[in-house]
């Protein structure tokens, strides 16, 4: 299954107007915030839009988990761009973003064709090939490339300037779908009597969302800083990005780029979107970014005790249930100043 062809018509929309759309009918033109491209391809599949909306939405989440414990946490805001003004500089938080958020929106519309929501998808039948030794094809493998499909033409209908934004933009909604495809796995399932496993079918599998946040936030760790560099074509000037040092391997495909340093995110700056660190629960014991001393930039902390209900004593009983006790436990809570 293709999609056809859209006009061509810049930065992923990941705002709050996306929220809601999983929970009611859509009305594509009163969705704030969409280039004409966007607004074709809701209107003329309108069946996937709750599906792209939840990509978006698993996204965050993602990027939320991934940075917990860094100065930078995904914080949201009420707004059109839920960053704010973090997106505006091509930092490798940017990068991470644009990548998570094009991989949610391929892996959730992936899903869903999967589980027969829309009418105009379904299961890969294309990527079967001969069985393995002991096993058959079956089941519903994942169509991820239809997902990737639908994520390329939704989130990168931003990004058709000729500018370096753009370009860095596109290459990392790429990268972001590229980790779908290189952690797909075959799944499989038993059959026969009491387990025996008389025979077993496989089918294609996209993994849990966490694997892709995971091997996501590894890219970002090593993202590759570029350098602009500007060309005249026919159409006009035309910026293009190349590695800043060449004594490192180029990034692939699978690699995130950036090309603005990033802010501290130390103190509070509205024109950066940082918030600080201050009020921020940090690990006392840990000597990486999420210590006290790291993520509170040589603040300090302060340190309250907090009383927690806990289960505890708990009993297994035949047959089958479990009882527990209630029990109080006191734990020290440290704070960046």
């Amino acid at each position: 299954m293709s999609l056809p062809p859209l006009s061509p018509c810049r930065s992923l929309a990941v705002g709050h107007q996306y929220s809601s759309l999983g929970s009611q009918p859509i009305l594509c033109g009163s969705i704030p915030g969409l280039v004409p491209k966007q607004l074709r391809f809701c209107r003329n599949y309108v069946e996937i839009m709750p599906s792209v909306a939840e990509g978006v939405k698993i996204g965050i989440q993602e990027c939320q988990h991934q940075f917990r414990g860094r100065r930078w946490n995904c914080t949201t805001i009420n707004d059109k761009a839920i960053f704010g003004p973090v997106l505006d500089k091509a930092t490798r938080e940017s990068a991470f973003v644009h990548a998570i958020a094009s991989a949610g929106v391929a892996f959730a519309v992936t899903r869903s064709c999967a589980e027969g929501s829309a009418t105009i998808c379904g299961c890969d039948t294309r990527h079967k090939g001969p069985p393995g030794e002991g096993w058959k094809w079956g089941g519903c493998s994942e169509d991820v490339e239809f997902g990737s499909m639908v994520s390329r033409e939704f989130a990168d209908a931003r990004e058709n300037r000729p500018d370096a934004r753009s370009a860095m933009n596109r290459h990392n909604n790429e990268a972001g779908r590229t980790s779908l495809n290189d952690n797909m796995f075959l799944k499989c399932k038993c059959h026969g009597l009491s387990g025996s496993c008389e025979v077993k079918t496989c089918w294609w599998s996209q993994p849990d969302f966490r694997v892709i946040g995971d091997y996501m936030k590894d890219k970002y760790d090593s993202a590759s800083e570029m350098v602009v560099e500007k060309h005249k074509e026919s159409r006009g000037w035309v910026e293009t990005l190349r590695s800043k040092y060449n004594f490192f391997k180029p990034p692939t495909e699978r690699d995130l780029v950036y090309y603005e340093s990033s802010p501290n995110f130390c103190e509070p700056n509205p024109e950066t979107g940082s918030f600080g660190t201050r009020d921020r629960t940090c690990n006392l014991t840990s000597h990486g970014i999420d210590g006290c001393d790291l993520l509170c930039c040589g603040r300090g902390h302060n340190t309250q005790t907090e009383k927690r209900k806990e289960k505890c004593h708990c009993i297994f009983h035949w047959c089958c249930y479990v009882s527990c006790q209630e029990c109080v436990r006191v734990y020290d809570v440290h704070t960046c100043k």
